[in-house]
């Protein structure tokens, strides 16, 4: 019966996962650039996305999707998001975008999140649009 109670729960877990993706793909296809382009003035304090330009007090973001936490070189992170694994999706963008001391406790960016669905997903899209994803 355990064995079953696990499985039911990795099956759910599986398709929560499945119906979170999708989600955020028509997120992400209904986005609007201009919006994600005004929430970027927020994020423009501390990252640009411009290859060549340094680091301010947060890391550069060119190049970020695909890549892992914690790995731009020449910024020094703090150890638990050097340590998380993380690697950055549009998916782990909307988790870190919502909250980002609860996704890495302890991980030193001052920025509480965004809590409009609607609103990360602009952003992500006009992240992906603007620091050199592929």
């Amino acid at each position: 019966m355990r064995g079953a109670i696990v499985a039911l729960a990795a099956l759910l877990a599986v398709a929560g996962s499945a119906a979170a993706e999708s989600d955020l793909d028509a997120r992400l296809a209904a986005a609007n650039l201009k919006r994600g382009q005004l929430l970027y003035m927020v994020c423009k304090a501390c990252h640009d996305v411009e290859a060549g330009l340094p680091h301010k007090v947060g890391p550069n973001l060119h190049g970020m999707f695909g890549r892992t936490a914690g790995t731009a070189e020449g910024f020094r992170y703090t150890d638990v998001l050097v340590k998380s694994g993380i690697v950055w999706t549009p998916a782990t963008m909307d988790a870190w975008l919502k909250q980002p001391g609860a996704m890495v406790p302890g991980n030193g960016m001052a920025f509480a999140g965004i809590a409009n669905d609607a609103d990360r997903a602009s952003l992500i899209a006009w992240l992906m649009a603007n620091s050199g994803a592929q």
